[in-house]
């Protein structure tokens, strides 16, 4: 298997992992906090406009963080264990 592959697998499982625990944090988040279940379609008229802009900023903001935590503590592992940091973790640009 190709460095860039294995890397991309890494980096998938990773995402799909954090994607899951931020999903859990956020429900029990809006549950401890609203003492409700969280919207399940914040687009439904029967969802009040606070609750659907507050859920969507929550879950913006909640998985925006655990994809970049995971991205980061992906390519720690993948440079321990390889000695080298993905190819596209190098690059940066403005």
């Amino acid at each position: 298997m190709s460095n860039r592959m294995g890397w991309k697998i890494v980096a998938g499982l990773s995402g799909l992992l954090a994607g899951l625990a931020a999903r859990r944090v956020l429900m029990l988040g809006w549950r401890t906090f609203r003492d409700s279940d969280p919207p399940t379609n914040p687009a439904s008229m029967r969802t009040t406009w606070a609750e659907a802009i507050t859920w969507s900023i929550a879950s913006g903001v909640t998985l925006g963080v655990a994809r970049l935590i995971a991205q980061r503590g992906a390519a720690e592992a993948w440079r321990a264990a390889t000695g080298a940091y993905p190819e596209d973790m190098e690059s940066v640009s403005p």
